[in-house]
């Protein structure tokens, strides 16, 4: 064969048939807390990453947490995925932990980069939970936590024994010991690092092709960013705050309606987030109290007593409102602090300024005429006549005779006509 031939032979088998895709890994990144937005976004990724025959799916992990009813579920998802799975701790300093702890281990392929950490993976709050577990309880919880990881870690092929220390310990390594231990299969520097050693690697009787591949990263979904967003303590507590702001503002001043519409709609994301996050019933409890107190001050005055005591009511329960054990939801001081001191200014200057005002004497409209003075237009009698009176005319009635010019005072109303009688001269 000619050596032209030889060559165009050659150009023709790189040349990819018609309608081919070349190869690519999906990639997504969670930077935050484990929640239901975080479980729903792995599982939309893993079914596009299968329906475009992706080589695998890249979860790059960098979690203190979350709640463990999503990370089953998560976990669940991967043992169901067609496409491989590979969980990616990174970048450098990032950290798989609590739930993090799961899904890393979960994964077909476990990676981190340098400078990692995994672990710290001990139960501190039940499943969708809201109250502080007694001992009985958290024992059954940390059994179940135990032998969930250790059957995950076995399925997968790696350490049971140190996943079980991480739930039962706390335990938390690093990645280079975590390599060691056979925690994890690999330590990447960087993505292109991570695709060279997971080519030729085989998952579930499939051997990756991942070098050279691109990486076709899978954005979130405004609705997920949304969601993944308001899944914090601190957006809770600011709704909280917003649906105390807004409705309470608008009993006090009514007809404001802005308000209200706020409050109303912070009221639903609140009780629609109090479903899934850890919220505490006694934290709670408190800030009701706190309310309550604020509310009776403004009414019955008590010298601020009873102020000073919605505060204190307020900042404990803000304190209990979450699991503080959990660093995923672990609410701030920063946050904590502001909260209740605006709450209580709220209160204090908003609130009862307006409930104050509605005990006011009335200072305008024809109310606000009674015992005024004016002088007759004309001639008035029981028949009828005319007064000038806070820059309108008036119909006035008397039953004394009044004369023109004479000073009269309004002491009464008949529909729109005035009462007036006549006002007796000084001698």
């Amino acid at each position: 064969m000619k050596p032209w031939l030889l060559t165009l032979a050659a150009v023709v088998a790189c040349v990819p048939p018609a309608g081919a895709r070349a190869a690519e890994v999906g990639l997504i990144k969670i930077d935050g807390t484990i929640g239901p937005a975080a479980a729903g976004y792995i599982a939309r990724a893993i079914n596009l990453a299968d329906a475009r025959h992706d080589a695998c799916l890249v979860i790059q992990l960098d979690t203190p947490g979350g709640l463990l009813d999503s990370t089953k579920e998560i976990v669940q998802t991967f043992y169901a995925a067609a496409v491989p799975t590979v969980v990616y701790v990174a970048p450098s300093g990032a950290s798989a932990t609590s739930a993090g702890c799961f899904i890393t281990m979960a994964a077909d392929v476990a990676a981190m980069a340098p400078n990692t950490s995994i672990g710290a993976a001990h139960p501190v709050m039940a499943l969708g939970g809201a109250e502080k577990l007694d001992e009985v309880m958290k024992q059954k919880l940390e059994n179940f936590a135990s032998s969930s990881i250790q059957a995950i870690a076995e399925k997968r092929g790696r350490n049971a024994e140190w996943a079980k220390s991480a739930v039962r310990e706390s335990a938390s390594i690093t990645a280079e010991e975590a390599l060691g231990l056979k925690v994890i299969d690999l330590i990447a520097a960087d993505m292109p690092d991570l695709l060279k050693q997971l080519n030729g690697r085989a998952v579930n009787g499939k051997v990756l092709q991942t070098a050279g591949a691109g990486v076709a990263e899978i954005p979130m979904l405004p609705r997920e960013k949304l969601f993944q967003v308001l899944w914090r303590p601190e957006v809770m507590l600011i709704l909280m705050l917003a649906a105390i702001y807004g409705i309470i503002g608008e009993l006090s001043n009514p007809g404001a309606i802005l308000p209200g519409v706020a409050g109303g709609i912070a009221l639903i994301l609140l009780l629609y987030m109090s479903a899934t996050l850890p919220v505490n019933v006694a934290g709670l409890a408190l800030i009701a109290l706190a309310l309550a107190l604020f509310i009776i001050d403004v009414f019955a005055p008590t010298h601020g007593v009873l102020t000073c005591g919605g505060i204190a009511a307020f900042f404990i329960g803000a304190l209990m409102l979450f699991n503080g054990a959990d660093p995923a939801f672990r609410l701030s001081l920063s946050y904590i602090i502001p909260a209740t001191l605006l709450t209580a200014a709220f209160f204090v200057f908003i609130v009862g300024a307006g409930v104050r005002a509605q005990f006011l004497p009335v200072r305008a409209g024809r109310e606000s005429m009674l015992g005024a003075r004016t002088v007759a237009l004309g001639p008035i009698d029981s028949m009828g006549g005319k007064v000038f009176v806070e820059g309108a005319y008036w119909n006035a009635l008397s039953e004394a005779p009044v004369e023109e010019g004479q000073g009269v005072e309004i002491i009464g109303f008949d529909g729109l006509t005035l009462i007036v009688k006549p006002i007796k001269a000084v001698s």
